[in-house]
């Protein structure tokens, strides 16, 4: 038992008294009191009484949800690793079973939950007194299998139980296709069922696969663990008095008795052979999972039913009588008449002629055996392809010449491997390729040791087997992999197979790959499944009519759930600077957008793509880009002229909007500077300097910025106290506008533009325009309260830029102009200006 599992030891009230387990129900009353008057009882969709349920209710329950089982008094509760989970007194059970108590409530998959209550057993069940033998005698006796005899229960069914482990020197392939978890018989109401425990190979009764629900076993039933090599006849026997055993029907059939014997009429030697098992397994055993725990199980890809197909005889050829006839007619068996003797002369000579020239044009053949014998491998593949350039379709060469490529160059592409050096490998194997071109035979081996290596290649890339599992870089290279195995698995092992006993080196290898391979595909279940939803949802969120904005939160779901899911960082950072030009593009404002694109560096497909889309039809072109880069330099060293007159150029194409806008604030910020210096020392001049800073973007006007930075430092007291003002006034409006809830969705849906709209909205953009003032005027006085305004305007921003992403996703349902007007009054008008630091500010 592993560390922190219920003890067995801790008796409880009902220790060694027969009790029954009530589940009564709290969720759903339909169901009824649930009694369990057995040692396991099975929880899922299709078991009763669940089976019986309305669908709704039991729609959270897997198909193998969990099991409830009493052993040593004590009860317990397990969950099979259902989708939806089990719970005991809201704790979800993980990999070990639970201790369950009179009182505790349970829980299965959410919806169903029930009332824990233990009761003595009043009277004995009628089946209990008659104890079910139950006897596995094997199928097949020329395999030296041992009969198996069950007289205790639950069984496990496990390559690690001596029972199987005992083969593993002389059949180490079979055992692996037995799971250590593999199946487990226990009896129920008297009748002893079989379950699978979700083993590699399966569990099989009579020919058919065990579902994920138990079977009874019928006498005479066919039993079979992981294929068709440890199978078995089921025989039943019950004991209804002490030393009396009765048996029920036939224990066994003829076929069985042929091969193996009745166990009835085993002789003492048969008895020393037989498998006893007398002592039960623990369900805690059978029920105790650890998921993350890797399988060392091979997998069998020839799995039953073994279909045994009979040699036909053949009937003799017409040649053959002709010469059997001939060959008594010579010996004096019989008269023949002379027309058919010299017939059958005649073609006795053209035989010897036929093999006269089949014997000196077969030079080429025997010359490619003796060098295959001699194993002068590497001239024999020459050997091999001149003569399969002529005769393209001789099968006996193409197998001489697999035989030779094989030999003579498979050990240098293992050493290859073995040296990590997987340029060398795909250098060997190009070559192997193009010696294989004229035999299709040995096209199809090199195929599949193209496949190996391009396996251990990724395997090595990862440096260890619980590497993370990169998006965007490693999913493509193990879905190629996985596609190629799993498009005919049996083919590709049969072929391996066959590598292998041509190049016995190679079964090491051939080893590492499998077990690299169900690596993969657990991985491929888990993994590579989460990978394909989060793409899809980014690639949903990306296309016309989206939410990229909602992507984020979605992001860093996906890497608290997968721990192992690397690259996550770089969708996030490829998503933020997405949406910086994804904004900027809708700003119309030129400054933010060049600077947003000059900062994107896509490394993800996704955004790679968009960014190609925006370059096509949304983003300024280089030539726009370029002029405007000049007219920004000119503007930040005080060349205001200059600046504006390249705006002036740039008045025509697609972004003549944007151009005008910044040709007016230009214009507004250079008159308004000339005005400053013309009234300095008149009466208000305080008051002209600090409105004018107030104008000024940090970052593009840093000119001006400077120019009036002395008059600044004069006036600090007084800027202080300004900047004060605007933060207090921010505070006010701002707490006022969250204590009455801020902007509802219900105002937002509104039809027109409600008095409750319009004032919460004043609200929000007053509160937006006093942080910003204020934040901008105390950064540049590099005051102490700075970073209370920065912290508030960035409150108030995340509110504004809610309010209007929910109003855009309103854009189906309202009307373009109430929609335009709602968003003019959260801050969106175009008097507004956001400058090169995405902060926007009032034009001058």
């Amino acid at each position: 038992m592993a560390p922190g599992e219920a003890s067995v030891a801790e008796a409880g009230p009902m220790l060694h008294k027969a009790f029954d387990l009530l589940l009564e129900p709290e969720s759903y009353p339909a169901a009824g009191v649930i009694r369990i008057d057995e040692n396991l009882f099975a929880v899922g969709r299709f078991e009763a009484p669940f089976a019986s349920c309305e669908a709704d209710a039991v729609a959270q329950l897997s198909r193998r949800h969990a099991r409830i089982f009493i052993e040593n008094g004590a009860a317990y509760a397990a969950d099979l690793g259902s989708k939806n989970g089990t719970t005991v007194n809201g704790v979800l059970l993980r990999e070990k079973p639970m201790r369950l108590q009179s009182g505790d409530v349970i829980g299965f998959g959410g919806k169903l939950t029930f009332r824990v209550r233990m009761e003595p057993r009043a009277v004995a069940r009628a089946y209990a007194a008659q104890p079910v033998h139950l006897t596995l005698t094997p199928e097949r006796g020329d395999l030296g299998l041992h009969p198996v005899e069950l007289a205790e229960f639950p069984f496990l069914v496990s390559k690690a139980d001596e029972t199987f482990l005992q083969y593993s020197d002389r059949y180490p392939h079979q055992v692996n296709y037995v799971s250590r978890r593999h199946a487990h018989i226990f009896v129920k109401a008297g009748i002893p069922f079989v379950e699978d425990l979700g083993s590699t190979n399966g569990t099989f009764v009579d020919g058919k696969r065990v579902g994920e629900i138990a079977v009874p076993l019928q006498d005479g039933a066919s039993l079979a663990f992981g294929g068709n090599h440890f199978a078995y006849i089921v025989s039943l026997r019950r004991e209804t008095e002490p030393g009396a055993i009765t048996t029920t029907t036939a224990t066994i059939t003829t076929t069985a008795a042929s091969s193996t014997g009745s166990a009835a009429q085993a002789t003492p030697d048969d008895l020393d052979k037989t498998t006893f098992i007398t002592t039960a397994h623990s369900f805690l055993d059978i029920f105790c999972v650890d998921q993350g725990q890797p399988s060392d199980d091979e997998i069998n890809r020839e799995i039953l039913p073994d279909e045994r197909v009979p040699a036909r005889r053949r009937s003799r050829s017409r040649f053959v009588r002709f010469v059997s006839d001939l060959g008594a007619a010579f010996g004096g068996g019989q008269a023949v008449e002379r027309r058919v003797l010299f017939c059958g002369l005649a073609f006795v000579a053209a035989m010897i002629a036929i093999g006269s020239v089949l014997y000196f044009s077969g030079t080429a053949e025997r010359d490619l055996k003796s060098l295959v014998a001699h194993g002068d491998y590497r001239n024999a593949v020459s050997v091999a392809n001149a003569y399969l350039g002529k005769h393209p379709d001789d099968p006996h060469a193409m197998v001489l010449g697999t035989e030779a490529l094989l030999k003579g160059y498979l050990p240098d592409w293992l050493d290859q491997l073995k040296r990590r050096n997987f340029d060398g490998a795909r250098s060997v194997v190009s070559q192997m390729e193009t010696l294989a071109a004229t035999n299709s035979d040995a096209r199809f081996l090199v195929d599949e040791i193209a496949w190996i290596g391009r396996l251990e290649a990724f395997m090595a890339s990862r440096e260890r087997a619980d590497a993370p599992i990169r998006i965007y870089a490693d999913e493509n290279r193990m879905s190629e992999l996985l596609a190629q195995w799993e498009s005919d698995p049996s083919a590709h092992q049969r072929r391996l197979d066959r590598i292998a006993s041509t190049v016995p080196a190679f079964r090491d290898l051939y080893a590492v790959a499998l077990s690299h391979l169900r690596k993969l595909e657990s991985e491929d279940s888990v993994y590579l499944a989460a990978i394909e939803r989060l793409k899809g949802s980014i690639d949903r969120a990306l296309a016309p009519g989206g939410d990229p904005d909602a992507l984020s939160g979605e992001i860093a779901d996906y890497a608290d759930k997968y721990p192992r899911l690397a690259g996550l960082d770089r969708v996030q950072d490829d998503l933020r600077q997405y949406l910086a030009l994804k904004h900027a593009v809708q700003s119309r404002e030129l400054g933010p957008l060049i600077d947003a694109m000059q900062k994107a560096r896509f490394t993800t497909p996704p955004f790679q793509a968009q960014r190609r889309q925006l370059e096509a039809h949304s983003l300024p072109t280089p030539d726009v880009v370029q002029r405007y880069m000049a007219v920004s330099d000119a503007w930040r060293n005080g060349k205001a002229e200059p600046a504006m007159t390249g705006l002036r150029s740039m008045a025509g194409g697609p972004w003549a909007d944007a151009v005008s806008a910044e040709l007016a604030h230009k214009q507004a910020v250079a008159s308004q500077f000339a005005d400053l210096q013309k009234s300095r020392g008149a009466q208000g001049y305080d008051d002209r300097v600090l409105s004018f800073d107030e104008s000024l973007d940090p970052l593009a006007d840093t000119w001006f910025v400077n120019a009036i930075q002395p008059d600044l430092s004069t006036l600090r007291q007084k800027a202080l106290e300004r900047a004060d003002e605007w933060l207090n006034r921010a505070q006010t409006a701002w707490t006022q506008y969250r204590t009455n809830g801020g902007i509802g969705g219900d105002q937002r849906l509104e039809t027109g533009l409600s008095d409750g709209f319009r004032k919460q909205a004043k609200l929000l953009t007053g509160a937006w325009s006093g942080a910003q003032r204020a934040a901008q005027l105390l950064r540049q006085l590099k005051a102490d309260r700075s970073a209370l305004a920065d912290k508030l305007l960035a409150e108030i921003n995340a509110e504004v830029d809610l309010q209007r992403r929910s109003l855009l996703q309103l854009s189906p349902v309202l009307d373009p102009g109430l929609l335009s007007a709602k968003l003019a009054l959260i801050g969106e008008d175009k008097s507004s200006y956001k400058g090169a630091n995405g902060e926007e500010r009032r034009a001058p």
